[in-house]
Parts: structure tokens; C-alpha cells; sequence
């Protein structure tokens, strides 16, 4: 299956160079480019990309606005925001708009393809050496925690909290059914519960709702 991605930056030369590197990838597809946020959401609406890999300063129409609107449309599409180490406040605006990832923007090449398909696919998150640290520190300000479904917490199984557990430390499925002895099927069956159960929109939010449960903490 051909994941479809949208490109939305401000710098044709960043749109282009991301776009050679996509071309070579036969499972990857460039289905359209945004220079602004307004042209993100609209492409987003019209072309229904898999994953959305946006720019967080862009004009007319931040990245992280464009982002709010995409999610809060209900649309299926993830959407990745280009960051920096040193962007952190951005970063909270994103997690808090909905992004389901983040790629720094002097990643390795091939680490920003897998990353794409990871999204896609909605197993594993992004850069976990700087998406834990970001979520960990996001997770601590209390105006910008998720709520935990009421109720919810009560309701997941010994298992199931265990893999939470796992799934906010970043470890990927394949990851988690090696530290549980389990198959990787099993594993996710356990992580799309959590999804139900939470009503978590994606990893990264099942990493959110982690910390703000206790499961995991800054430190561990």
C-alpha cells in the first residue's frame, strides 16, 4: 500500500529536496505541496493524504493552526510538524492541536522516511529521544494535559495497562510484545483497545494520557 503524503512548507527548496527523497521510495507518494497553512488544510480536504508533513512557521496560517483545523475536521490524515530541539513552546501548541508526530529538521534522510511510515501507520513514535523529553515536559502543565475519559482509567485491564505503560516509555509494538513475551499481533490488539478505551486519537496522545496517569514519569 502507497502511503500518500502532503508537503506543507513556506521554502520551495525544503518542499523540493523532501520531495526527490520521496520519489525514490516506491511505497511513498508525494500527492501534493502547501506553501502556507490555508492551502494544508484545503489540499488535506481535497486530496485526503495518509500523512500531512507541515512546517511550524509558515504564513498566512501557522503550521500548528492548520493542524487544529485538519484534526478538528475529523479528517483520518496524521499530520507530522518539522520542529527544532529549541522549539519547544511550538511544540506544545502542536501536541495540544493534535499532531500525531515531529521530525527535526536535520534528522537523517532515511529517518525521516521511516518516520512517515511509522505515522501511517500509527505504531511508534517520532524522534523518541526528543518526543518523550517534549511529551514529558507537556504532560506536566496542567492547561495543557488531555483529560483522561472518566471512568476510562478504571476500565482498561491489567495487560492493557501494562502496555500503556510501554507505550509511554515510546516503545513501538514490536518492541512491546518483546518486553511482554507476547506477538506483535497481540500487542496490537492491546494498543487499539487503549485507542477505544481512551479515546485517543493516536500514539502520541496514549503517551500524554501515560503520564498524566502516573504510568510513567519524567524520570523513569
Amino acid at each position: 500500500m502507497t502511503v500518500k503524503v502532503l508537503l506543507a512548507d513556506d521554502q520551495p527548496l525544503v518542499r523540493a529536496g523532501l520531495r526527490v527523497l520521496i520519489a525514490d521510495n516506491p511505497d511513498l507518494e508525494v500527492v501534493g505541496e502547501a506553501g502556507t497553512g490555508v492551502q494544508a488544510v484545503h489540499l488535506t480536504r481535497e486530496l485526503a493524504p495518509d500523512v500531512v508533513v507541515m512546517d511550524i512557521r509558515m504564513p498566512v496560517m501557522d503550521g500548528i493552526a492548520a493542524t487544529r483545523m485538519i484534526v478538528e475536521s475529523g479528517s483520518a490524515t496524521h499530520v507530522i510538524m518539522l520542529t527544532t530541539f529549541d522549539d519547544d513552546e511550538n511544540v506544545y501548541g502542536a501536541l495540544r492541536a493534535g499532531a500525531s508526530g515531529f521530525l527535526v529538521k536535520d534528522m537523517a534522510l532515511d529517518d525521516i522516511l521511516d518516520a512517515v511510515r511509522v505515522v501511517a501507520a500509527g505504531d511508534g513514535l517520532i524522534a523518541p529521544s526528543v518526543t518523550r523529553r517534549l511529551i514529558a515536559e507537556f504532560a506536566g502543565r496542567p492547561a495543557a494535559r488531555p483529560a483522561v475519559p472518566a471512568g476510562a482509567a478504571a476500565g482498561i485491564t491489567e495487560r492493557e495497562r501494562e502496555v500503556l505503560t510501554l507505550v509511554g516509555q515510546g516503545l513501538s509494538n514490536t518492541e512491546i510484545a518483546e518486553r511482554l513475551v507476547i506477538s506483535v499481533a497481540t500487542a496490537k490488539t492491546h494498543v487499539a483497545r487503549l485507542f477505544t478505551k481512551l479515546d485517543a486519537r493516536d500514539r502520541v496522545h496514549l503517551v500524554i494520557m501515560a503520564y498524566e496517569m502516573g504510568l510513567v514519569t519524567p524520570s523513569r
